[in-house]
């Protein structure tokens, strides 16, 4: 593409700059490539110069490889733990899913966090306020022991007037017009014990819960918990066996203003979660 102001062609080859060259008025035009004033030869002051600096980065460089040498090198195994809290390690999270919800995690600590994680997800979802929903999410993730003496007292909780007060109809669904809003968004996770068999695995989340509609009383708001989970490995997988939750920590809240009620709706069924893995 040519400019008529007298720019260059754009550098289409592969590895250019892409930046547009603009010659200057009475510039050495593409045809005198060759030809054209020769430059002024080098001064000996000038090759001094510059055999100088070429020794100086020779001496610098092999400084630098004489203090990675084997004798003062990092311990790797050491970095890789120090990085642990945040970086990921690059195995594969899970190996399929039970429905939605993912499974087949690693038999390592790795694997019972990433469980942790997603368990949490599932728990703090908005499809555990409906009784078909959350029987399929308790036997995909808890022992077959603790799913079957879970599922009545959850029902008991989950009752109608319970769900009454979250603008929820008895079988758990909002009302026309609303939208219930409950997502957990776990922040990070930490191993309290583990052996090949058992993990006690604590995750930090925040979340999201409540109704965003006209005339709500219960608006979604922000919630910080730490919830610890016993896993069992069980059927060549990690699974739950018992669970507890408490508030915080928490951060001080910002000063963003909130949203109205119908972008907070709109966000929520544009925006699907993840599966989380450590």
């Amino acid at each position: 593409m040519n400019f008529d102001d007298g720019q260059d062609e754009f550098d289409t080859d592969v590895g250019g700059t892409g930046q547009t060259r603009t010659r200057l008025p009475g510039a050495i035009t593409v045809t005198d490539v060759y030809g054209g004033a020769r430059r002024p030869m080098r001064n000996s002051r000038s090759l001094v110069t510059a055999a100088g600096v070429v020794v100086l980065l020779i001496a610098a460089i092999a400084f630098a490889n004489r203090g990675n040498s084997s004798d003062t090198a990092p311990d790797t195994a050491q970095q890789a733990r120090a990085a642990a809290p945040t970086a990921a390690t690059g195995v594969q999270p899970v190996t399929g899913k039970n429905g939605e919800i993912p499974k087949g995690y690693a038999h390592n600590e790795q694997g019972a966090q990433s469980a942790a994680s997603n368990f949490a997800v599932a728990l703090g979802s908005a499809e555990m306020f409906q009784r078909e929903n959350r029987h399929r999410i308790v036997d995909a993730i808890y022992t077959p022991q603790a799913a079957a003496s879970l599922k009545a007292p959850q029902d008991d909780a989950y009752s109608a007037e319970f769900l009454a007060k979250l603008g929820l109809d008895a079988d758990g669904s909002a009302l026309e017009g609303s939208t219930f809003v409950s997502r957990t968004i776990p922040v990070g996770t930490k191993v309290d014990a583990f052996t090949r068999s058992k993990a006690t695995v604590s995750v930090w989340c925040t979340g999201l819960v409540g109704m965003a509609g006209e005339g709500s009383k219960d608006p979604v708001r922000t919630t910080w918990k730490t919830w610890t989970f016993q896993l069992q490995w069980t059927s060549g997988d990690w699974k739950v066996a018992d669970d507890s939750e408490k508030d915080g920590p928490t951060p001080v809240p910002g000063d963003l203003t909130a949203s109205g009620s119908e972008e907070i709706s709109k966000a929520v069924q544009e925006f699907g979660g993840f599966t989380y893995a450590r």
